[in-house]
């Protein structure tokens, strides 16, 4: 047997099939098994640990969307909250709804009037998170561009919201 030939019949393989590998197929020295389904089974439950701080930010495709979004990472990598997935809970997946439903603080932030990301929230029946709204920082759609200190003018309007 060829070392090549012997390394294979020793190596197990995953091959993933379907949206983000849902399904798995293990194949273990050519002998195929079932495919085993990955996806969470029930309802699933927080598994942060303790109680997250999850930031949702709008990030639409104007400015103020990519404002909201740096607002949401420079947070985020202070330590202050987890940005988090907002086209999980508009999608309706089970794991980001569950998070959600467990966090001891939410932050919404908004770019335009159009406050998306909120109505996104109270469309899948949440309530009572804090919402930053960058028009009533004076930022405007298609004439604030996302500068620095536009995101901390942003961030420092945010940060108290999660601590409270």
């Amino acid at each position: 047997m060829k070392r090549k030939e012997i390394m294979k019949s020793k190596v197990n393989r995953r091959q993933f099939i379907g949206a983000a590998g849902a399904l798995a197929v293990t194949v273990t020295k050519g002998a195929e098994q079932p495919p085993k389904d990955t996806r969470a089974s029930a309802a699933p439950v927080c598994a942060c640990g303790a109680a997250p701080k999850l930031i949702f930010p709008c990030s639409g495709s104007a400015d103020v969307g990519a404002i909201a979004d740096q607002t949401a990472r420079k947070l985020m990598t202070e330590g202050v909250g987890r940005m988090f997935c907002l086209a999980g809970i508009g999608g309706r997946v089970p794991g980001i709804v569950e998070t959600t439903k467990c966090a001891s603080k939410v932050l919404v932030i908004d770019g335009c009037p159009l406050e998306c990301a909120r109505k996104t929230l109270e469309v899948a029946g949440f309530s009572g998170f804090a919402h930053l709204k960058l028009h009533d920082l004076g930022m405007e759609k298609g004439k604030t561009p996302p500068t620095t200190e536009a995101i901390a003018k942003a961030a420092d309007a945010g940060r108290p919201m999660l601590k409270s």
